[in-house]
């Protein structure tokens, strides 16, 4: 890549220019957009001089000035916060730029939720995708309950816990429902814990309705997974990427954030082994199939130089991890390209499992290699196991013998 070396630059930010160049091509940045980014670095400097400033008085307030000269003079490009914030973030990480103290909430709710979210990650360890999607529920809750006079939750009564759980339930399916009861359960024993209140209030909780295993897991046919491979253009790096984590997917039955968490050092290339973080931040090792392990080599062989020690990485600078949601697009993203109807990376995992079992696999070695923590949870692919199903089935009455 090649990005404007001799672009010249003066005024308080001229010494940091050759340093941000650096760091764009470090994190992967087009040509273009590393040029445009260092243009942006030479005017903010000129502009600064304009107005007798220094780096350390370069606050929010003196940012959006800035910006607004930068409207004025015709630019069409990093008109916005966003667009600095490469520039600001590098600079703010040098400490020459001042950084702007996190925004200190004084709403009851939100002080409440912040309190609960430190519990959730400090002190029960949840990941935090698992403390993101507790907090809402928390937010919910807690805001229906707030008053005009402020919120007092030592006044809650089991009432009006399960008015709450019924009026919010009612429009929800199942899997949302169950969500929501387990995360007020949290709260509830959470503000006993810190003595919010003195009412033992998760039992008045109702359970969420629909019968465990009630419905059969979606797997994904073998037909479908061979045409998400195969719509993965391997002459690019991301087509091998997207390979490789199709593959890790459906072979060995990771969820999305155990693929998107997945780092160089998880990959034991001598014991053929593999370390996943998976729920609770258990770390277990999984052997790595042959076919597995290409995949990766294949990716890794195309993949772009980065200090980055994550497995599987953005495509759009600044480079960096891939994402559970990225993660996801990836999945989605093969669905399309091969003409299927759109699916997500759960439905691989129920496929890893299906495979498993028609392969001769009993429910406790499915169990283990998924990582369930409770049998029970297994059991649920017995309903697909037809082959074993087909032994325990009565002959029809007047049915052919």
């Amino acid at each position: 890549m090649r990005v404007p070396s001799r672009l010249q630059v003066t005024g308080p930010l001229a010494e940091y220019a050759d340093g941000f160049r650096e760091e764009l091509i470090r994190q992967g940045y087009q040509q273009t957009s590393a040029a445009n980014h260092l243009y942006l670095l030479a005017h903010m400097s000129r502009w600064m001089v304009s107005q007798g400033l220094n780096p350390g008085e370069l606050t929010p307030a003196r940012v959006e000035e800035f910006l607004g000269a930068r409207r004025a003079d015709g630019y069409v490009i990093r008109l916005s916060q966003q667009g600095v914030a490469p520039l600001l973030g590098y600079l703010r990480a040098l400490g020459v730029v001042p950084t702007p103290p996190e925004p200190v909430s004084t709403a009851p709710v939100e002080v409440l939720v912040e309190s609960y979210s430190n519990y959730l990650a400090g002190e029960r360890g949840l990941a935090a995708g698992t403390v993101c999607r507790y907090a809402r529920v928390a937010r919910l809750f807690l805001s229906d309950c707030e008053r005009p006079d402020g919120l007092d939750v030592g006044c809650l009564t089991a009432g009006d816990v399960t008015a709450f759980v019924v009026r919010q339930c009612r429009s929800r399916p199942v899997a949302s429902a169950k969500v929501l009861v387990t995360g007020l359960r949290s709260l509830l024993r959470f503000l006993l814990l810190e003595a919010y209140t003195d009412r033992h209030l998760a039992p008045a909780v109702l359970t969420a309705t629909g019968w465990a295993g009630e419905s059969l897991p979606q797997a994904l046919g073998p037909e479908v997974v061979a045409g998400m491979l195969a719509s993965c253009d391997q002459h690019t790096e991301v087509g091998l990427r997207d390979f490789a984590i199709l593959t890790v997917l459906h072979r060995l039955g990771l969820r999305a954030g155990e693929v998107a968490t997945l780092g160089l050092a998880d990959v034991d290339w001598r014991h053929s082994e593999i370390v996943v973080r998976g729920k609770g931040s258990r770390r277990e090792r999984l052997p790595l199939p042959a076919d597995v392990g290409e995949a990766m080599v294949a990716y890794l062989r195309q993949r772009r130089r980065t200090a980055c020690r994550t497995l599987f990485l953005r495509v759009r600078a600044p480079i960096g991890g891939l994402t559970s949601d990225g993660v996801g697009d990836v999945v989605r993203g093969a669905c399309l390209r091969a003409g299927l109807p759109s699916a997500g990376p759960h439905r691989l995992r129920h496929s890893a499992a299906t495979a498993m079992l028609a392969g001769g696999a009993t429910l406790a070695g499915v169990g283990q290699v998924l990582r369930h923590a409770r049998l029970a949870t297994t059991t649920i692919y017995a309903k697909v196991d037809r082959t074993s199903l087909r032994s325990l089935a009565r002959p029809w009455p007047g049915g052919a013998q």
